[in-house]
């Protein structure tokens, strides 16, 4: 089957299959929107954990990432270079560890970014956004807080593997 037969339905319209929706999702309704609003940096820097770095390479190529904004791509848990002139996207899971992580990150007097846009990558506890909102530092650092509901690695067009928490 050609592409072009796998991108219109049997009812004449376009649809997008599996692999475009995740990609789409990452790439606009989460780095691209890191870079509206109130943003005034041209490029970021996203940091993600291990899950999410899966996520991300099973849906985009590095050029897509690139093109929407993104100069740099940190591992969560190694350390980082402040770059304080410089906003960043977090697209991690909603563990403990992860956001203790982020919140030493943004917290002090010299956090390692001048902003975050945090996206998790699943529903985050109660528990653990009342734990963000108690640093009183971080709260207005934060650009953005959202759940993208996408742990799952989007393999091919039709086919997903849900990821294993435990």
């Amino acid at each position: 089957m050609s592409y072009s037969d796998s991108d219109s339905s049997s009812y004449g319209g376009d649809y997008k299959n599996f692999k475009q929706i995740t990609r789409e999702r990452l790439l606009y309704e989460m780095l691209r929107s890191a870079k509206t609003g109130k943003s005034k940096s041209t490029w970021k820097v996203l940091i993600m954990d291990k899950l999410t770095v899966k996520i991300m390479s099973y849906s985009c190529k590095m050029a897509d990432i690139t093109q929407e904004g993104v100069s740099l791509v940190e591992d969560l848990y190694r350390r980082r270079q402040p770059l304080p002139s410089m906003e960043a996207i977090y697209f991690i899971q909603p563990t403990k560890e992860n956001v203790v992580a982020f919140l030493s990150d943004m917290s002090g007097k010299s956090p390692l970014y001048k902003k975050a846009f945090v996206f998790f990558s699943s529903p985050i506890s109660r528990e653990l956004v009342t734990h963000i909102k108690k640093d009183s530092t971080v709260l207005p650092r934060i650009g953005a807080l959202r759940e993208m509901n996408l742990e799952y690695f989007a393999i091919d067009s039709q086919v997903r593997k849900m990821t294993s928490l435990s």
